[in-house]
């Protein structure tokens, strides 16, 4: 790749804000769904991630309260190196505080713009503690669109416990010493998705929810992130091509020509 000389090149990028909520709680860990709550979870946000286009991508991670584990960015890869090393112990308060989680999202956002923002909360949906209305209606003032993905079953399981190595050791109790069992809560994700004009959706095993999501987000209003100038090398390739080009024709005539001339020189012999 020869190359000499250079130009400059603008480059523009279009596209949605876009914070996905993750539910960290130990009720995560259930298994009613494969290959469990949290792991289901984390293939569909992969998934979505993996169908954006030009998009800007954050994540906030939420138990008993709720931290920004990635702030906004276009390197979708970056988010994904995030969301791996996500588990249930990332958050140590216990519990489950949706509304707390909603609310540090849209801090996670431009504050001054009222358009382009989309939230995506995946989670079993039990809400433990805070008011996951009230910070919708905060959401819905904001300019924020709630999409949320129930993981869970309405029959539920037990919550496991694990040791350092993730062998189950038994199971998490209330207080009356009573095996707890966590259930998916479709009707408050369905409230909170419609208080902002989003939609609630189960995850499937299709994940084609993932699909009606990004679809949802593609119709949306773009805004443009970035115009940045980069001095480029200008490809000069064509020159050293052409040149390599014609030797190799000349070559051609020279090898079809010399059989004609050792013919003749041999019957000027004779």
């Amino acid at each position: 790749r020869p190359q000499w000389g250079t130009k400059l090149e603008t480059v523009r990028r279009t596209g949605v804000d876009i914070v996905v909520a993750l539910d960290t709680s130990l009720s995560m860990d259930t298994q009613d769904v494969v290959p469990g709550r949290l792991e289901k979870a984390k293939h569909e946000i992969r998934a979505l991630i993996d169908m954006l286009q030009g998009d800007r991508v954050g994540l906030v991670v939420f138990a008993g309260t709720s931290l920004v584990n990635c702030p906004l960015t276009i390197d979708q890869n970056a988010v994904k190196l995030f969301l791996d090393v996500v588990d249930t112990q990332v958050i140590p308060r216990p519990g489950t505080n949706i509304g707390d989680a909603i609310r540090k999202g849209i801090q996670a956002f431009d504050t001054h713009d009222r358009r382009h923002k989309v939230m995506i909360l995946v989670t079993d949906g039990e809400s433990l503690e805070g008011d996951p209305q009230a910070a919708a209606e905060e959401a819905k003032q904001a300019g924020v669109v709630i999409y949320s993905i129930g993981v869970g079953t309405a029959a539920g399981e037990p919550i496991p416990l694990r040791d350092e190595r993730g062998n189950v050791t038994g199971y998490k109790k209330d207080e009356a010493g009573s095996v707890v069992v966590s259930r998916l809560d479709e009707g408050s994700l369905q409230q909170v998705s419609s208080t902002t004009g989003g939609q609630y959706y189960r995850a499937t095993p299709a994940e084609e929810e993932v699909e009606k999501i990004v679809q949802a987000v593609a119709g949306m209003d773009k805004k443009e992130f970035e115009s940045k100038v980069y001095l480029t090398y200008v490809d000069r390739f064509q020159i050293p091509l052409g040149i390599a080009l014609f030797f190799i024709f000349v070559e051609s005539l020279i090898s079809d020509a010399k059989p004609a001339r050792t013919r003749r020189w041999f019957t000027s012999l004779l």
